[in-house]
């Protein structure tokens, strides 16, 4: 898969594309049935299929500030849609003045003379253009005009986790805040993940033995809500060699913790990983993955240590036999 930064970098050989716009924060099953729609129609036409997406998110620049908590980081993004079968992602630079160009020329300038669109695939609410001005209505009518069509993909949630509601990153950005991760799992279609660098915290948890791996999670990472967590601690390397019991692919089970340690009356948040049955990791300074699988308890804040480990025991159990193969 190609990955352009930029319209600059797209080939001058480039020829037509089946396209799809949006910030696909998450890539959830609402963007897999958009981008699958795309692949499948650029086999048929002979095209190549091209997302196209933006960085940073549109509301920063709008709205300092107000960036939404984020489902899944550019790298990440990337990699999901490669593994849907896109041909290429686009990202475009979303500046002050990028965020005034009307939907016409945004049509003219990306769509028809940079990546020579055939098709382009959205859902029902598409926006696009200075101040959200266009629509799908809008996009059809251009279309029409510059030799390219427009399909609409419904993008209703079926199950119980949506409620009817639309796929959105919205939705699953509340349902994680909830701690529901059975939901947002429901709804993106795997574990939610945040991802960062192992740094080094108070080292409580090693002196208890559990040794967690405190992740400095990359910016505006969408963290679940205060509690204790089974899922997955994934290691990617980044200054050496995986770790050599790190598991296939440096994927482990693992119990998580997310709050404030109010036992010991920290003030900071973290999320911390226990790596179940791991002894003598050193992943300081790797870049790691957290996959959240389950909601098992609120935090808490015990009398004593001796209740601590004991909670702690039984936390792990239960996160071993939920991530058992």
């Amino acid at each position: 898969m190609q990955r352009w930064r930029g319209l600059e970098e797209i080939p001058g050989d480039w020829g037509r594309s089946v396209v799809t716009i949006g910030s696909f924060d998450g890539v959830h099953l609402g963007h897999q049935l958009i981008v699958n729609r795309a692949v499948a129609r650029a086999g048929e036409l002979g095209a190549k299929a091209v997302v196209v997406t933006f960085d940073p998110h549109p509301s920063e620049v709008v709205r300092p500030g107000s960036h939404p908590a984020l489902l899944a980081p550019h790298p990440r993004r990337a990699e999901l849609l490669a593994e849907l079968g896109v041909d290429a992602v686009l990202v475009l630079p979303f500046t002050a003045e990028f965020s005034k160009e009307s939907p016409e020329t945004f049509v003219q300038q990306v769509l028809v003379d940079a990546l020579h669109a055939q098709l382009v695939i959205e859902g029902p609410n598409f926006r696009f253009g200075h101040k959200a001005a266009g629509n799908v209505a809008l996009l059809q009518e251009l279309g029409r005009a510059a030799d390219f069509a427009v399909e609409v993909v419904d993008l209703q949630v079926r199950g119980a986790a949506g409620g009817g509601e639309l796929f959105s990153s919205t939705l699953i950005r509340r349902l994680v805040t909830e701690g529901d991760m059975t939901g947002a799992a429901e709804v993106l279609g795997r574990p939610h993940r945040v991802e960062g660098v192992v740094v080094r915290g108070a080292q409580r948890g090693r002196d208890l033995g559990y040794p967690t791996a405190n992740v400095d999670t990359v910016a505006h990472s969408a963290v679940p809500a205060d509690g204790v967590y089974a899922g997955w601690l994934t290691v990617f390397g980044g200054h050496g060699p995986l770790p050599p019991d790190a598991g296939q692919g440096g994927r482990m089970p693992a119990a998580i913790s997310v709050g404030t340690n109010p036992t010991f009356d920290g003030t900071a948040r973290t999320v911390e990983a226990y790596a179940i049955d791991r002894v003598g990791l050193d992943l300081y300074g790797l870049h790691v993955a957290v996959d959240f699988l389950a909601y098992l308890r609120g935090m808490e804040k015990f009398d004593s240590i001796e209740a601590l480990l004991e909670r702690m025991a039984d936390d792990v159990k239960q996160a071993r036999e939920l991530t058992a193969d």
